[in-house]
């Protein structure tokens, strides 16, 4: 049977109300109405305008007749979502064209005692526009007046508010006794515990509720959604483990991330990820993430255990807390088919989000320097990272073949070489970086009766990557079943599997130095920290549209060349097979047995061109350069090339001895 989803239509309720007003304002009878009914009406100052004086005697009519009769009907409108009731003037066309115009909304949201609630989402009902409340409870969100405002929250009740025209709402939530006492047991991975017996903390959250669109990763969808845990998104790239904090950081050195459990199995890391690693962005990084493989339509909930009872459990590697994961089954006595797509995009970001100097500004800041003279023509061409003025200076020493210089050393020749650069203002997010679609689709059936239940689902995601060079795509697949042999013998079979193709930005290990802890990396290529640190007077393109290379490592470089010839091709292969067997013996005895063998291979290839700026600078200055050319200026200078340590030792005692004799 297909599943789809529906809205319910509200009637308004068959409670029959008495109304006597003469030349009464309609919010006054409006007020009325709430008395002898149930029903809260959102609007703004104007319908009275609107309306009119109200003069009305109606007994025991229906709030659906009463709102027809005391509504002038050519001018407002009202719709009813369960108990609240909200009114706006009719559409015309003036009126629509209005009624399409967004505003921000601000408010705030807090319990009964006034405490502001941290993180509470925040969406605005049947769209994907979506913020979190922040330290002290407020939030901004960009809303029409028509628009319903969603706040839900772990151990709150569900809230709708309408924005009925207001600029800002102030929203008291009330606690949910019933979904707070709703878990009566605690799923601890091996077995199930009455929670009045269970003495540690633990923390439930359906998947329905943590769920995000446009977060693929499982890993952050439990971001805002339970107190106690922390996380911290370190990197955008698909597949970065984030940071999750539990129960805090409990050691300076040592691992500070959870333990996850998949359907009652420790699911190890493929790649274990050190907490100074987690924030390098190297490359291992991007395989850190154990749970990036799990389709987040194919969970049906999480279970946090927060304290020290968890190590009674799982031991030692449980002491930073365990995040346990439930997946879907098949239930007896039902059929469905169930579709998911989701389409996100991610645009680029502006420079009028940062405080970057311009090119106009930046070229006169050059021009001081160079009038004032601290600019060196013949020393500037050899540096190791040189932009236009290292073109300038080797342009000026470079003749054509009819015989004449390439840039005339003259003020004037200068001059006109440095004009296109004055008001050029690159805009490197816009070059660097894609309007990106990310797009997921998700298809699952189950289906059951007492005997067998079976689910099966599949995923598709495709990110096509929010900067160059930069895209994944993940495929997922799971099948289970359930079999009752007799009353006392239970099977369970369980074949779930991921397959990830992605491509990024070429990277090495990061260097710190442990005296000055000054930490660098060497060819670093990542388009946001590229278009934050580089120049705007630098150009991608000449004018003749070629791109255009500057100095960096003593070898040319084009930040569009690099990365289209110094990328990195990582492919993972995850798949697991696991048993389940329940036996019940005699005298209420149970025996489970619970086995997976689990199958992982990672693949990171960097595939770097030989004309790409690394491969140059290690030969820059050499024979073997950039043209055959020999610069003994760049090669003694240049740390990238081989050195012999013997000639430099005895290198080292000779200018050693040189001054003592001095």
């Amino acid at each position: 049977m297909l599943l789809l989803a529906c809205s319910n239509i509200v009637k308004a309720s068959d409670q029959l109300i008495t109304l006597k007003f003469q030349k009464a304002k309609l919010n006054v009878v409006l007020n009325e109405i709430t008395q002898q009914t149930e029903y809260q009406f959102f609007y703004n100052d104007q319908i009275n305008r609107i309306a009119g004086p109200i003069t009305v005697n109606i007994n025991k009519a229906s709030v659906s007749q009463v709102l027809e009769m005391i509504l002038p009907n050519d001018k407002l409108e009202y719709s009813i979502s369960n108990n609240q009731i909200t009114i706006i003037p009719k559409k015309t066309k003036t009126i629509e064209s209005t009624e399409r115009l967004q505003e921000i909304i601000s408010g705030t949201v807090k319990d009964l005692n006034g405490n502001p609630l941290i993180g509470a989402p925040i969406t605005i009902k049947g769209t994907n526009t979506s913020t979190t409340t922040n330290n002290q409870g407020e939030f901004q969100i960009i809303a029409k007046p028509s628009d319903i405002v969603v706040i839900s929250f772990q151990g709150f009740k569900r809230q709708e508010v309408s924005v009925a025209g207001r600029k800002s709402l102030s929203i008291a939530m009330t606690t949910d006794q019933q979904a707070l006492e709703a878990v009566d047991v605690v799923a601890t991975g091996y077995q199930t515990i009455d929670r009045r017996k269970f003495t540690g903390a633990a923390t439930k959250v359906k998947a329905e509720d943590a769920q995000r669109f446009g977060v693929p990763d499982v890993s952050r969808m439990l971001e805002g959604q339970v107190s106690g845990v922390s996380v911290q998104n370190v990197s955008g790239t698909f597949g970065a483990a984030p940071k999750i904090r539990v129960r805090g950081a409990t050691s300076i050195t040592g691992d500070n991330k959870p333990l996850w459990v998949v359907d009652g199995i420790i699911l190890e890391d493929v790649v274990n990820i050190s907490n100074d690693q987690l924030s390098t962005g190297d490359a291992s990084t991007l395989l850190g993430s154990s749970v990036a493989g799990i389709n987040p339509d194919d969970i049906e909930s999480f279970e946090i255990l927060k304290d020290a009872a968890a190590t009674s459990l799982y031991g030692a590697r449980a002491m930073n807390g365990v995040i346990i994961i439930t997946t879907k089954k098949g239930k007896a006595g039902t059929q469905a088919v169930s579709y998911l797509g989701n389409f996100t995009t991610y645009l680029k970001p502006s420079y009028s989000q940062f405080d970057i100097v311009n090119s106009y500004d930046q070229m006169s800041v050059y021009a001081e320097l160079a009038r004032k003279g601290a600019i060196d023509y013949a020393l500037i061409k050899n540096n190791r990272n040189s932009g236009i003025y290292g073109n300038l200076s080797r342009g000026l020493s470079s003749w054509n073949k009819d015989g004449t210089p390439v840039i005339e050393n003259s003020p004037e020749g200068r001059a006109a070489f440095l004009k296109r650069y004055n008001n050029i203002n690159t805009d490197w997010f816009g070059t660097l970086f894609n309007n990106s679609l990310l797009q997921e689709h998700s298809i699952s059936f189950s289906n059951g009766n007492e005997k067998v239940q079976t689910y099966y689902s599949t995923s598709f995601l495709q990110d096509n990557g929010w900067t160059k060079s930069n895209g994944v795509r993940r495929y997922t697949a799971n099948i289970r079943g359930n079999y009752t042999i007799n009353k006392n013998l239970n099977l369970g079979l369980l074949t779930t599997g991921s397959i990830r193709d992605q491509r990024a930005p070429g990277t090495l290990g990061q260097n710190s130095n442990p005296v000055t802890g000054v930490v660098s990396r060497d060819f670093d290529i990542n388009p946001f920290s590229y278009a934050m640190n580089t120049s705007r007077v630098i150009a991608p393109f000449d004018v003749n549209g070629n791109r255009e290379f500057i100095t960096m490592n003593y070898a040319p470089f084009n930040i569009l060349d690099e990365l289209d010839k110094n990328y990195m091709d990582l492919k993972m292969i995850d798949l697991k097979v696991q048993g389940e067997l329940n036996y019940k013996l005699p005298k209420n005895i149970k025996f489970n047995m619970i086995g997976a063998y689990r199958y992982a291979s990672t693949g990171n290839e960097h595939k770097i061109n030989e004309t790409s700026n690394l491969p140059n600078a290690y030969r820059a200055g050499t024979e073997y350069g950039v043209e055959g050319i020999e610069n003994s200026i760049i090669a003694d200078a240049n740390r990238f090339l081989y050195r012999n340590p013997e000639i430099q030792t005895q290198g080292q005692h000779l200018f050693s001895h040189t001054v003592e004799c001095i």
